[in-house]
């Protein structure tokens, strides 16, 4: 049973102009998007940079004003809502960015930025709070020397470990992580991949895992929703989308995975030549006249692709 849905989530930004400064068109960043997530579970959002997925995360926490549609929480409407500081959503909901260093304020310790959270949502004292700072930095394998030291004073790994101690600081159920490792070493993208996977074991927690790395994507994520232009144009579990890619777009995007076997250097390049050619001749089945993806069809009970018809253009 799902802890949390979305429904038909659309974010617009009103575009103006004119000498009375009117809305003369609209930016669809997110447009009409639904999701449902289940606990203990990894949901991938990938997309290429502007497609919407990182509005997405921002809407769901609250940190961008959703245009319509709803989000259901607990059986509970929370779209929009006037919400206080400490209110069971806040707590149960937390982001972990993509530039971890902006993220924090430099003029505090770790210490006040990791008792943060802990001060807003619970009522512990300060020996309690205490403990639970030296608890969250073992957790994510740092020093306890560490929560006297400044965010400048670490490197990007350690920072984004710091971001992922301070977001299950309170044990919530989804935590949004808005590209976690992509600006970070391919060693240190590991290690801070296999943290979170360890405190999700331990936890039991929910990610949605924003990013443009299908390599990530599949080696971290349970199901997976492809976007485009704020809409989802494939949606399916790990193996259907890599097993089974239906939409032009998911087939563009798996054919530019990185492959260091120089073996098959000329079969890859011939499949992406084809697949450019594909994308250019069968676009008509996949968007509308004005480039708009169509709706989701069902392929199976958890398998939606957006098309005309379930059956065409592949």
């Amino acid at each position: 049973m799902s802890f949390m849905q979305i429904k038909d989530l659309c974010v617009h930004y009103p575009i103006r102009g004119g000498f009375f400064n009117t809305v003369v068109d609209q930016v669809y960043a997110v447009d009409g998007i639904t999701m449902e997530f289940d606990k203990g579970k990894t949901y991938g959002l990938v997309g290429e940079s502007g497609c919407g997925k990182s509005t997405t995360g921002k809407a769901i926490i609250g940190l961008e004003r959703i245009t319509s549609g709803s989000i259901i929480y607990e059986g509970e409407e929370v779209t929009n809502q006037r919400r206080k500081r400490n209110s069971a959503y806040n707590r149960d909901v937390q982001m972990i960015f993509q530039d971890s260093h902006s993220s924090m304020n430099p003029r505090k310790r770790v210490s006040d930025i990791l008792a943060e959270p802990i001060r807003n949502f619970t009522n512990m004292t300060p020996d309690e709070e205490r403990r639970r700072i030296n608890e969250l930095l073992a957790i994510v394998g740092m020093p306890e020397d560490a929560k006297h030291k400044y965010p400048h004073e670490f490197s990007g790994g350690q920072r984004q470990r710091l971001g992922i101690a301070r977001a299950v600081a309170c044990n919530p159920k989804l935590i949004i992580a808005d590209e976690p490792v992509s600006a970070l070493d391919l060693s240190v993208q590991a290690q801070v991949l296999n943290f979170m996977q360890d405190i999700q074991d331990e936890y039991g927690l929910s990610y949605l895992f924003i990013s443009h790395d299908l390599g990530v994507v599949k080696h971290m994520c349970d199901d997976i929703a492809i976007m485009y232009r704020g809409r989802f144009v494939e949606r399916g579990t790990s193996k259907e989308i890599y097993a089974d890619p239906r939409h032009i777009y998911t087939h563009r995007l798996l054919s530019a995975i990185p492959n260091i076997e120089p073996e098959t250097r000329l079969e890859r390049k011939v499949e992406r030549l084809q697949v450019e050619k594909d994308y250019k001749d069968k676009q008509h089945n996949y968007y509308d006249e004005n480039g708009k993806v169509h709706p989701l069809q069902p392929i199976t009970d958890t398998h939606f692709v957006a098309m005309l018809n379930a059956e065409g253009g592949n």
